[in-house]
């Protein structure tokens, strides 16, 4: 391995393994669990689950790996190899192994170079442009309109701009108009004095009181309705309040940022929104790129989500399969980051190997969904069932043919016939053994 260009550190046990892994630029590790006690599998867990680290085992040709190590293999080895291979073939499955480890953080190497905002990631023309614009707006005091589908990320964009600003050390403080009561709106924004109301025990301050000095971000304005529309405008033109039930007059230094989902120029023809208003909100106008437009920025998203979220998942996922990444590309994403984030998540929890397949992100193509036939379904089951069944007897032959309901016979001509090798090699013969129990 060294003459293959590989720097290699030896650890003989547990303890040795956790010293050699807190060491940085350790990029990949071969592990052979053979002569491990049950009571250092925490430490070597520990070892294992390091995301940078592309970990592999190895064991000997027809040594037998027991259940607690077969799930450590699975649930956080990228590859299993037996021996004797080409020292070749063993650099290079670590080599692919340090790859695949080294896309845990393909993210942190496309973050977007916005300091203050670290959820916001992309390398396309249209972020670029996005990264840019949000620098000129936000030296500003002019009210910006943020415009694009539900799901783009408007909120962060507004906060990338509050972050970005010399108001940046005030509040930002964000409502989501159509997610209130139309009868409450006014009161939140607005606020009310004691006694305003039945039930209006004690002052309450607003949303835009609160924000005073900072920034104060108003979410699907286009839901508002035109009553708040018109004590919006006249707080906008003249820079003050008056909370319900109160006569003063409070002067309140915000900016503005509101943004929606809906059409607002259709919602001026029809009626549903004032025209005057939204010149006042729309000074600047930043329009969010939907995620289909975003090119690669789809797989770096994905990855980043992976990372942030793997927590999740019981198993040691390490990426996705090409077809995944694929399926992405392909798919319209009418949600957007929204809805990849929501699908990465469930696959995570859903997924039953490694690699996240589109089948994990509910992506699958109708060629991908057609019918199996009747002889891909029974070999599948068939396969499990001896896999099964040879798991629960230890590998013992005899008991695993009794308890599928064939023969030693059968269960090995099948064994061959489906390639399990592996299976093959670890079954006991418990021929003598049935003899001398009875």
């Amino acid at each position: 391995m060294r003459s293959a260009g590989w720097d290699i550190t030896v650890a003989k046990t547990a303890a040795g393994a956790v010293a050699a892994t807190t060491k940085t630029g350790v990029a990949a590790g071969l592990i052979d669990f053979d002569g491990f006690a049950p009571r250092d599998f925490a430490a070597l867990k520990a070892c294992l689950s390091q995301s940078t680290i592309g970990w592999v085992a190895i064991t000997a040709e027809c040594q037998s790996v027991n259940h607690a190590v077969r799930e450590l293999i699975r649930n956080y080895c990228f590859d299993y190899i037996t021996l004797p291979l080409p020292y070749e073939w063993i650099s290079h499955v670590l080599g692919h192994a340090r790859g695949m480890a080294a896309l845990d953080y393909l993210d942190n190497a496309a973050e977007a170079n916005v300091p203050g905002n670290n959820e916001m990631f992309g390398t396309c023309d249209a972020m670029q442009q996005l990264f840019s614009k949000i620098r000129k707006v936000a030296n500003t005091n002019a009210s910006v309109f943020i415009s694009g589908e539900s799901g783009t990320g408007k909120e962060l964009t507004a906060l990338a701009i509050h972050e970005h600003s010399p108001r940046r050390k005030a509040p930002f403080i964000a409502i989501n108009c159509g997610a209130i009561n139309h009868q409450l709106l006014q009161s939140e924004l607005f606020g009310y004095e004691r006694g305003a109301f039945t039930g209006a025990e004690q002052l309450k301050i607003g949303r835009i009181e609160s924000a005073n000095g900072g920034t104060l971000f108003l979410d699907e304005i286009g839901d508002m309705p035109l009553a708040a529309q018109a004590s919006l405008l006249r707080f906008l033109q003249e820079g003050k309040i008056e909370r319900l039930g109160g006569n003063a007059s409070l002067p309140v230094d915000v900016r503005v940022i509101s943004a929606t989902h809906v059409d607002l120029a259709a919602a001026i023809l029809d009626g549903r929104f004032r025209a005057d208003l939204f010149h006042r909100l729309c000074v600047l106008h930043v329009d969010e790129p939907p995620l289909r437009a975003r090119g690669k920025d789809i797989e770096i998203l994905a990855h980043h989500v992976l990372q942030k979220y793997k927590i999740d998942s019981t198993r040691k996922i390490h990426g996705f399969t090409p077809s995944a990444i694929d399926a992405m590309y392909r798919y319209h994403w009418p949600g957007n980051v929204r809805e990849l984030i929501n699908r990465v998540r469930r696959a995570l929890v859903m997924a039953e190997g490694r690699l996240l397949t589109p089948r994990d992100l509910d992506l699958e193509s109708p060629i991908d969904k057609e019918t199996p036939t009747l002889d891909h379904v029974r070999e599948v089951a068939e396969r499990r069932a001896i896999e099964t069944a040879l798991l629960r007897h230890d590998y013992r032959v005899g008991k695993a043919a009794t308890a599928l309901g064939i023969s030693r016979v059968t269960l090995y001509r099948l064994m061959v016939e489906y390639e399990m090798r592996h299976s093959a090699c670890e079954a006991v013969d418990d021929t003598d053994e049935e003899a001398n129990e009875k």
